[in-house]
């Protein structure tokens, strides 16, 4: 059964990409022989172009991370799974795909310009700078929710086994791999399969010995807290973010997108012949009568379900990465349909399958009053093992997998806030920024270090209802771009109007606890206060968006105007 589950939804996904994504590649008419901002600055720091194969899996590796993991997890262990898959990939197909490739296919030709940027030239200064903030505010969550969620995974001991040292381990070897491989292809002009080979078996290598370490190290590794990780990784993404791209981000992200490649292809025999090699079986149930029922606060499965998977289906992330980083990257005009909607299609994947390894357990199992991040760890762990491969090294690599995912979208998101606030800012200078750096940290360190429960369950409803407001706000925007050079923009107003109901009504959710215990003038937990005052600024920031959208789409609808903008 979950076999046929999972043949179904990549059928149905692939026919959404040759189908509707290769209309609204018709509809914005893709152009290779219009050159691209990559091609005509090329500065060999942000600019620099990439083969579609290459900028493919950094791109992959950078949106997709932990969000279509742990969001469609949890979603499934509350609500079922049937109405998880159902938002996968309906709101792949129509919402996620088309504001990905839109919001790239907009940057590239407005000379590679962030969303801000956008916001300013097709609305107003006004718009632009609440759009930033906005912008800024989601990604600090983006870096709470998973730089919390990885450092879990650096102290995981499960099964009377101790997997996080042997994820540290190899992980920083991964890191260094990758810096590596960008050295070699960058300055020696090595070829890029002969270095995709090398530092894959050395990976792996490492991978194996990680499962040896010696007890002392292992012991003293255990020993390092949550929160001392959580440091360690803040004053990674401050590294990360400053270096050049071809140092960094673009290697270590295509060896990422290897990881996510090797892991779906594990997840799909698991949950393909699983049944027939290890007797798995379509346990969970469709619809969780009893996780409904035990949902606090008047969180119903709409519209929580559709915050909680976040980008398993739609992510206003995406449009910051595609706006922000992989624009700068793009060769020709074709490549944004495979790099972006290809992107979306490929992540709903990896959320579907992530889902098909909650689907084998039963209700009341150990691994689900855990971690999402393990029950996806311990699903490729049983499916790897039917090959006879050893349960502790599968387990170790799944794990290392998931956090290579978190790597990727935390340097990005890291440099996209710095990008965001030198923008604000207009801190144009290389101390400027490494000023803006340090302020988009600060304050994810001040709520990881502030936090005494998993900053990651905090983090989670406010990231993804910010996520997803995002989403909602880049499609109007997108919105108005279309109709002011002559197009229909029912194709991003349509889902723009759903997403906003949905994050809005969650939104006003999350405040709601807050200006009860406020007006009770009781004492306010931390999360409680935390969500209750980002949420209110999230409200007001998004109304004022809207408001200044709406006024200019009136104005066009009234006086169409000639095209004053690349088309």
């Amino acid at each position: 059964m979950v076999a046929i589950i999972v043949l179904v939804s990549m059928a149905v996904l692939a026919l959404g990409y040759l189908g509707y994504g290769r209309f609204l590649g018709r509809y914005v008419r893709l152009d290779d022989s219009r050159p691209t901002p990559a091609v005509q600055i090329n500065d060999g720091v942000d600019y620099v172009p990439a083969k579609a194969q290459m900028l493919l899996g950094q791109h992959f590796s950078a949106i997709a991370a932990a969000g279509p993991i742990v969001g469609p997890i949890l979603a499934g262990m509350w609500f079922g799974w049937a109405p998880a898959l159902a938002w996968i990939v309906l709101g792949t197909i129509f919402i996620g795909g088309t504001h990905d490739f839109l919001s790239l296919v907009a940057s590239i030709r407005h000379k590679a310009a962030s969303i801000g940027e956008l916001a300013r030239e097709q609305m107003s200064r006004r718009s632009q700078l609440l759009y930033l903030v906005f912008i800024w505010i989601a990604l600090v969550y983006v870096i709470v929710a998973f730089t919390d969620i990885t450092a879990q995974t650096f102290t995981t001991v499960a099964e009377h086994e101790a997997y996080g040292p042997s994820v540290v381990f190899s992980s920083f070897i991964y890191l260094g791999l990758g810096v590596g491989m960008g050295i070699l292809l960058r300055k020696r002009n090595t070829n890029l399969g002969i270095a995709t080979a090398v530092a894959l078996a050395l990976l792996f290598i490492m991978i194996f010995a990680s499962t040896k370490l010696p007890a002392s190290l292992v012991n003293q590794l255990l020993r390092v807290h949550v929160k001392s990780w959580e440091v360690v990784l803040v004053v990674y993404c401050f590294a990360a973010s400053l270096v050049p791209m071809w140092l960094l981000l673009q290697p270590r992200g295509y060896l990422g997108g290897w990881f996510l490649y090797l892991t779906m292809a594990a997840a799909l025999f698991g949950a393909l012949f699983g049944g027939i090699l290890g007797g798995f079986k379509l346990q969970y149930p469709a619809f969780n009568l009893e996780g409904l029922k035990s949902l606090a606060n008047g969180k119903t499965v709409i519209p929580v379900l559709f915050i909680t998977v976040a980008c398993g289906a739609c992510s206003g992330f995406h449009a910051i990465v595609s706006a922000g980083t992989t624009s700068k990257q793009i060769r020709k005009e074709g490549d944004t349909l495979k790099v972006a909607y290809g992107a979306m299609v490929l992540e709903a994947m990896v959320a579907v399958l992530a889902l098909a390894t909650l689907m084998i357990l039963p209700v009341g199992h150990p691994a689900t009053k855990g971690d999402p991040n393990f029950i996806y760890a311990r699903g490729l762990g049983d499916y790897m093992a039917l090959l006879g491969i050893d349960r502790k090294l599968t387990l170790t690599f799944a794990l290392l997998a998931f956090s290579t995912f978190v790597y990727d979208t935390l340097d990005v998101a890291t440099r996209l806030a710095r990008y965001i606030l030198q923008e604000i800012l207009s801190w144009k200078s290389r101390a400027g920024a490494v000023g803006a750096t340090a302020i988009t940290l600060a304050l994810p360190l001040a709520i990881l270090l502030t936090t005494k429960q998993k900053a990651y369950l905090v983090a989670w409803p406010i990231f993804g209802t910010s996520n997803q407001l995002l989403a909602a706000l880049t499609l109007l925007i997108l919105s108005v771009w279309l109709y002011r050079t002559g197009r229909n923009g029912l194709y991003t107003l349509i889902p723009m109007v759903f997403m906003l109901a949905m994050t809005v009504w969650s939104l006003i959710l999350q405040i709601a606890p807050f200006l009860r215990q406020a007006t009770a003038g009781a004492t306010r937990a931390a999360d409680v206060t935390i969500g209750g005052i980002c949420g209110l600024i999230l409200l007001v920031l998004s109304v004022f968006v809207v408001v200044e959208a709406v006024s200019i789409l009136a104005r066009v609808a009234r006086a169409p105007q000639s095209k004053t903008v690349p088309d």
